[in-house]
């Protein structure tokens, strides 16, 4: 007698389901990187703006190279501001993906955890058996015994 979960096919589609989360998650994340590191380079490249600028300033510029730098910064700034809302809203997405993600891994360990029970009343059940039918063999062998003496 082979175990047969009676709920097999549903796990099998949880775990499908599972898996397919997991990938959605890691594209989720995927893209919050992509957008952080974005914003990072931004944030770097309008530092270092601002520094050259400071020590321009020191040495003496041209108002017109001073301007420029600082339509510059303000575009800089434009992208910058763009890239925080991607990165909130990535992280917001990613967020959602990992909470269905969750929401799955606890599907499948219930599916799992009844199967588990499932195999452990199965196996008691085959124990239980087995203990009967070695229980009628040792009276056959004792009734056996009986009519040759």
């Amino acid at each position: 007698m082979v175990f047969q979960y009676k709920f097999d096919k549903i796990l099998q589609i949880k775990e499908k389901e599972k898996g397919e989360a997991l990938a959605v998650y890691q594209l989720a994340v995927q893209k919050f990187e992509e957008a952080a590191e974005k914003l990072y380079e931004l944030l770097k490249k309008k530092e270092d703006m601002e520094s050259h600028q400071s020590s321009k300033l020191l040495s003496g510029v041209h108002v017109q190279e001073i301007r420029i730098h600082q339509h510059f910064i303000g575009n800089l700034q434009k992208s910058i501001e763009h890239y925080q809302k991607m990165v909130v809203n990535a992280r917001n997405r990613m967020m959602f993906y990992q909470e269905k993600l969750l929401e799955m891994n606890i599907e499948v360990k219930k599916y799992e955890k009844m199967k588990q029970k499932d195999f452990h009343i199965y196996f008691e059940g085959l124990k239980l058996i087995e203990g009967r039918q070695m229980d009628d063999i040792s009276i056959q062998q004792f009734m056996n015994r009986e009519s040759w003496v």
